[in-house]
């Protein structure tokens, strides 16, 4: 591992904040701007005002689930006088945000470079146009960053354009990528690239895959046949099935995480566009309905706006208004 002195400078709190305010303004414009239009009035804390914040959290697709929660210990609060003003109400919501959140907040723990006596093996898997290839490229990016040696298999053979971007991050990254023609077997792609990676003594593999519709059975048979052949290699591969979901798609990224996790036992979310939706709230019905563990956030086009997901960040980052707007 990389000393202290070596690794880039941690970003400070603040100015992860500041980056998830930008990045979640569209979700907080239908969450947090609706709370503090309700709280600015000067509006009494009773049941009408509770009643429109149930109307605010389902618009911002925090889901039916844990906004019936929220309302009815809301509803309890104010029948026990303990809703005294707006600060109260909204500090009831950070508290239960917070708690919704926790138990999917968990890192993807990738053993320093020097315990790795074979390659950990990182399987992307998602649907076409979620993201997945930039979020392969921004990974890369964070591991190399951390002193991991990374290669690539670009394992999605179904589009010469997919094989040609994981190419592009690689050169911007500096790995290499293991890659056949248009049309090759993805699982033999992907054999391939771990036969490699533990030849060159890389730390790492992120291995891309096909990403055809979630509803088409070969897909899934593929995917299926990909982890198979990796096990001959390495019984314990693939390390991670990190699934990638666009927020943008809200509530149907549930439907799709459904059908990967029936396929290939997904072990962590990657939530994609968080900067071009209003729908950021879906990252709670995600942890409420599906208890995947949510690794990573992407919050912008940036090589480094793949960030890890931290609760008490998101919930601030939505409930607060970054200084300037409205």
């Amino acid at each position: 591992m990389p000393t202290d002195d070596e690794r880039p400078a941690t970003p400070s709190r603040t100015g992860i904040l500041g980056r998830l305010r930008t990045a979640l303004k569209r979700t907080r414009e239908n969450l947090s701007s609706g709370l503090a239009d309700l709280f600015s009035r000067g509006r009494k804390i009773d049941a009408a005002l509770i009643d429109e914040v149930e109307e605010v959290l389902l618009g911002a697709d925090v889901g039916v689930d844990l906004t019936d929660i929220i309302v009815a210990d809301l509803r309890e609060r104010l029948k026990r006088r303990r809703l005294a003003d707006g600060s109260a109400v909204l500090g009831a919501l950070r508290e239960h945000m917070v708690q919704a959140l926790e138990p999917v907040a968990c890192r993807c723990e990738v053993p320093p470079p020097a315990a790795l006596e074979r390659p950990f093996v990182v399987l992307v898997v998602g649907v076409n146009g979620v993201g997945k290839t930039t979020t392969i490229g921004k990974l890369a990016h964070r591991l190399g960053a951390d002193g991991y040696s990374v290669m690539l298999a670009a394992g999605d053979t179904f589009r010469a354009a997919a094989i040609d971007q994981i190419k592009v991050w690689g050169e911007r990254n500096g790995v290499p990528v293991i890659a056949q023609q248009p049309g090759a077997d993805s699982a033999a792609v992907v054999f391939d690239a771990l036969q490699a990676a533990t030849a060159r003594s890389a730390n790492v593999l992120i291995a891309d895959t096909a990403g055809r519709l979630h509803t088409k059975t070969g897909l899934m048979d593929e995917l299926a046949k990909v982890r198979r052949v990796l096990g001959r290699l390495d019984p314990a591969a693939p390390h991670e099935t990190l699934l990638v979901l666009d927020a943008t798609t809200g509530q149907n990224g549930l439907a799709q995480a459904r059908r990967f996790t029936e396929a290939v036992r997904v072990s962590g979310l990657a939530v994609t566009k968080l900067d071009g939706t209003a729908r950021g709230g879906v990252l709670f019905a995600i942890a409420r309905e599906l208890a995947i563990p949510i690794r990573y956030i992407g919050v912008g086009e940036g090589i480094d706006d793949l960030r890890d997901f931290v609760p008490e960040d998101f919930v601030d980052a939505l409930l607060a208004r970054a200084p300037g707007e409205g």
